[in-house]
């Protein structure tokens, strides 16, 4: 991560020009996403984002003791914001605030799990709650349990699943992050210390399979892939957003979720799925002929 976490001038500036910008009413906010919508108006795109940067200052100054600079936090908030203005609808009857402040919050949590160590930390959605939730939860649970002066230490074997309950995440999932978030990143070209000055980059085994099992393997992944980014292609934003999450996510959302985030019913919600798979499913069997039910992307 950065040497600072502080402001720098700029940021200031920044920060003190979105605060000083008026937030909108529901009417004006309404009139701007529609206009953005329906006529591409850059300029009312410009005037809606720029009212509600304070969300996303707001949203990143909460994740400075990560160790990422506010610059470019406020930056990926500000690429949140961008794309909550892509994908939202004046129709839903829902605030465009309320609505871009998934998508910043989002945002920002992807760069600073990018950033914060050269090792993943993780990317499903419980590891995702563990990065930014473990200590706090590990040190409620300690509190609770009288196991004070123990947040420096290895977690006990009764915190760790009081945490993994407390999270809703497998307890094996709480270990690997204990194990992340406690270590330092070392450089493979470090050496070793013996007489022959090998440096521990020499010391991994090569696992990778040979070279005619490897361009076999990378060739039908790359055909795969290149079927499903066009059957994608087909979806609208929402419906693309859907499947994405339903289907192609490592933790599946639900469809109330979906519903909440979206504003709109569970029953729509799995209908627009529905429909989607659908517009995939004959767009596949286009390239996979009778095979297409192979697919994972199967009902």
């Amino acid at each position: 991560m950065a040497e600072s976490t502080r402001p720098s001038v700029d940021d200031r500036k920044v920060i003190s020009s979105a605060m000083s910008t008026p937030m909108l009413d529901a009417e004006t906010e309404l009139r701007l996403a529609r206009r953005w919508r329906d006529e591409d108006d850059v300029e009312a795109l410009h005037q809606l984002t720029n009212a509600y940067m304070r969300l996303a200052i707001s949203m990143a100054s909460k994740y400075r003791r990560y160790g990422a600079p506010m610059g470019d936090l406020i930056q990926e908030g500000a690429i949140g914001l961008m794309k909550a203005a892509e994908r939202f609808d004046p129709d839903r009857g829902v605030r465009f605030s309320t609505y871009a402040v998934w998508w910043i919050k989002a945002s920002i949590q992807d760069y600073v799990m990018r950033n914060w160590s050269l090792v993943r930390t993780g990317s499903t959605s419980s590891q995702k709650s563990l990065f930014f939730n473990l200590r706090r939860v590990r040190a409620e649970k300690e509190r609770e349990a009288g196991e004070y002066g123990r947040q420096f230490g290895v977690m006990s074997t009764d915190t760790r699943g009081a945490v993994a309950n407390a999270l809703r995440v497998p307890l094996h999932d709480v270990e690997m992050m204990e194990s992340r978030l406690a270590g330092t990143d070392f450089s493979l070209n470090t050496p070793q210390g013996d007489e022959e000055g090998r440096e521990w980059v020499e010391t991994i085994e090569d696992t990778a399979p040979i070279s005619s099992e490897a361009a076999t393997h990378e060739e039908d992944t790359a055909r795969t892939h290149s079927w499903i980014v066009d059957a994608l292609d087909i979806l609208t934003d929402r419906e693309r957003m859907i499947i994405t999450e339903r289907k192609l996510s490592e933790e599946p959302s639900t469809l109330e979720a979906l519903g909440s985030q979206l504003g709109l019913s569970k029953e729509r919600v799995r209908q627009l799925e529905t429909q989607a798979l659908k517009k995939m499913r004959s767009a596949l069997e286009s390239h996979l002929g009778s095979n297409a039910h192979q697919v994972m992307l199967h009902q």
